[in-house]
């Protein structure tokens, strides 16, 4: 796969642009679910427990993600120069565990926050998959056998999962 097969916008050298928008929805997860209306109380408890769930798993792939990548941990989707295909520890599982680390702290956030905060994180779902196949034609284009990792490692996001 040609870096110009991609229909996704580069959004900068390294793919800034795409770290930007990520911020922005963030910073309105954030704020929907601290100013957004509450879930119902009957709901309330079981939606904590899950979404402290969510929250610490999140975290737990957050921080083993960026630990498998080590020295070549960025946040920009455009791979390293000097930096090797990770396929080993988190990255035998899912493909980008730290995006899917990301998606689960939104989900807990929604679940002991704010119903209205599932919205933005939908929109990031979507916005993390399409940052997703953008990074990917990058990784195809810098590593031979990212095909066949992705063959191998079917996830995308989180273990067994997703």
């Amino acid at each position: 796969m040609e870096e110009t097969e991609s229909r996704l916008p580069a959004l900068g050298n390294r793919g800034g642009g795409w770290v930007a928008l990520q911020v922005v929805l963030f910073v309105v997860a954030a704020v929907v679910g601290w100013l957004g209306m509450r879930w119902p109380p009957p709901a309330r408890p079981w939606l904590w427990v899950a979404g402290i769930v969510a929250l610490v798993a999140g975290v737990g792939l957050l921080l083993a993600g960026g630990a498998g990548l080590g020295k070549q941990l960025t946040p920009f989707p455009r791979p390293l120069d000097a930096g090797v295909l990770r396929q080993d520890g988190i990255y035998g599982f899912a493909r980008h565990p730290i995006y899917g680390g990301v998606l689960l702290l939104l989900l807990g956030w929604a679940l002991v926050s704010s119903p209205l905060t599932l919205i933005p994180f939908v929109v990031a779902a979507a916005f993390f998959d399409a940052k997703r196949r953008r990074e990917e034609v990058w990784l195809v284009a810098k590593y031979p056998d990212y095909p066949a990792y992705s063959e191998r490692v079917p996830r995308r996001f989180v273990p067994f999962v997703w």
